[in-house]
């Protein structure tokens, strides 16, 4: 059966006729934990898929505000061979509640729908480590730090830091390259800090990460950057 016969079989039997009555459902191909995750308010729906088959399902995603009464298609995740689904744009009010909900079909037969668990993109978004830039003095570090950006956008079409989102601070670990120990030098709102008291001609390496203050939580390190004095 081609993709296009197959899309039809879902959207009669499973999308419009899932209170009963369509085709046996089937558990083997049903997906398996249904979840969001969120980096920076990038919102993917994520699952596993069920047992192996001779023919691979095609995935069908639908979304609602908790409270609602009906679903919505995401057309762009409609009989889709992946196992993820992005939905940002359909969850930008980082404060609300989200369900969603994912089917399996092949040609001969279609799975329930499986419900991810409430989402809130407030409560549940994952910040990522700051971008951090190093210039060299005699005896200091001037270590610059910009927080990631949000997938929404201005009017101008500039995108919104998570900054702008989120009440951050900023922590500094640095290390003499030759110790290889880090140590906890610095914690604050500033982007732009200056490291003193350093040995000249000596490399040092930096780390950094963003706390989200009213939540308690930290993003992943950054990446370790090493320089040297002058």
């Amino acid at each position: 059966m081609v993709l296009k016969e197959l899309l039809l079989v879902c959207l009669l039997h499973v999308c419009y006729s899932n209170a009963g009555g369509g085709p046996a459902v089937h558990k083997v191909i049903e997906p398996k934990r249904v979840e969001f995750r969120s980096l920076n308010y990038n919102n993917v729906l994520h699952w596993k898929s069920g047992k192996r088959l001779d023919i691979k399902p095609l995935y069908f995603v639908q979304y609602k505000i908790y409270g609602d009464t009906r679903w919505s298609n995401k057309t762009a995740c409609w009989g889709i061979n992946e196992k993820f689904c992005d939905l940002s744009k359909e969850t930008s009010d980082n404060r609300e509640w989200y369900y969603a909900r994912v089917c399996a079909a092949t040609p001969d037969v279609q799975s329930d729908w499986v419900f991810s668990q409430k989402f809130i993109p407030y409560l549940t978004t994952v910040i990522g480590p700051p971008e951090t830039k190093l210039w060299a003095r005699e005896t200091s570090i001037l270590v610059q730090l910009k927080p990631p950006h949000s997938p929404f956008k201005r009017r101008n079409g500039s995108w919104i830091s998570m900054k702008r989102l989120h009440d951050l601070k900023y922590r500094i670990y640095i290390t003499n390259n030759e110790l290889d120990q880090l140590k906890h030098v610095l914690e604050g709102w500033n982007r732009t800090v200056q490291i003193e008291n350093l040995t000249p001609r000596t490399t040092y390496c930096v780390v950094t990460e963003i706390i989200m203050v009213s939540q308690a939580r930290k993003s992943q390190p950054s990446e370790k950057k090493c320089i040297k004095t002058l």
